[in-house]
């Protein structure tokens, strides 16, 4: 369940209570929501997997697309849990092979994203996983990729939402799971 201030969900209220804003990082402006404490204490960090590998399930992908790099945290703990392969999203210039790229705007600039150009099997319909969903750029770029090489995206998950900042409207109609909405 997503966090709710009026009926709260008492998993996800635990869980958004050990996440810190630092105020001012990367840049002045920008609240950075520090998930490390959440991933120190392991039962939360379980309890967030958990939820978000049931909500994931429920659409039925056949893989896991995790985003550099705290995506690769819940990404693999996904993959695991769901008995799903998991596919690396990273940096250019990170994989060893022939990659497809995808160029994105970030809420403090832009970025490129590249995956293996083999990873995705054409008509196959995969999970898009980060932490953080914020404008949406580095979700969509990521769908992009799973798109450009045939594939279909069954739907995104994330530990938290900034639906402040409006990303799933860059998104392409695909659900959308989070479990922390900020």
């Amino acid at each position: 369940m997503t966090s709710d201030p009026i009926h709260p969900d008492p998993v996800c209220a635990r869980l958004q209570a050990l996440i810190h804003d630092v105020p001012n990082f990367p840049k002045p402006g920008i609240v950075f929501k520090d998930i490390t404490p959440l991933l120190a204490d392991a039962q939360a960090f379980s309890a967030a997997i958990e939820r978000l590998a049931g909500r994931l399930a429920a659409h039925a992908p056949a893989g896991i697309v995790a985003i550099e790099s705290r995506g690769f945290i819940f990404g693999a703990a996904l993959a695991r849990e769901l008995r799903l392969p998991l596919l690396p999203v990273r940096k250019p210039g990170k994989l060893p092979r022939k990659t497809v790229a995808a160029r994105y705007e970030l809420e403090y600039g832009s970025d490129a994203l590249e995956m293996h150009a083999d990873a995705i099997r054409a008509g196959v319909r995969y999970a898009v996983v980060d932490d953080v969903i914020a404008t949406g750029g580095t979700a969509a770029a990521t769908a992009e990729l799973v798109r450009s090489q045939g594939g279909a995206v069954a739907c995104y998950g994330f530990l938290i939402e900034l639906s402040f900042l409006d990303g799933r409207r860059r998104l392409d109609g695909a659900p959308l799971e989070a479990l922390i909405r900020y």
